[in-house]
């Protein structure tokens, strides 16, 4: 965030705050082709994150999301933007959101949404991995399920992988 416009701050937070009390996609999900449990063990964040998947697009996504602000917004914007999205895209914007939590230059032309609202997050090393818990999580299950086929839960996520 940027004092030096509160205004864009103010609209940041928020959006922040209403992805925090009002978290999308947590819901029940019946019979997910994929999911996978991730947790921050220094901080106590914890999500989970469940796919049904459809002719190589995500049909449908829940994300439970259990923690900080930052943890359960980030989760909540993930479950925004994932339905109708192959996992290819999905890999795009979870690696354009890691360049901008890592203050990295990242791929033009992607619309991170929602996400936008947590660049703030990189001026705090500590909270970056809270901002990308559920993004990894997805990921790992993501990539569990490109190996091994439907049903097959990933290994859980932990912070060893956020970096």
């Amino acid at each position: 965030m940027d004092s030096r416009f509160p205004e864009l701050d103010a609209l940041y937070r928020d959006v922040v705050l209403d992805h925090y009390r009002a978290p999308r996609g947590r819901k029940a999900l019946a019979d997910p082709d994929v999911e996978n449990h991730g947790m921050n063990p220094v901080c106590g964040d914890e999500v989970r994150v469940a796919l049904k998947l459809k002719d190589g697009q995500i049909a449908d996504a829940a994300v439970w999301s259990r923690g900080c602000a930052i943890s359960v917004a980030s989760g909540s914007m993930l479950a925004e933007l994932l339905v109708g999205k192959t996992s290819a895209q999905v890999k795009r914007l979870h690696e354009a959101f890691r360049s901008m939590m890592h203050d990295r230059p990242g791929e033009e032309g992607i619309d991170l949404g929602d996400l936008e609202a947590l660049e703030g997050v990189k001026k705090l090393p500590v909270r970056v991995k809270c901002a990308l818990l559920a993004w990894t999580t997805l990921a790992d299950a993501l990539r569990a399920w490109e190996e091994n086929g439907a049903h097959r839960p990933a290994a859980p996520s932990t912070t060893e992988h956020l970096e």
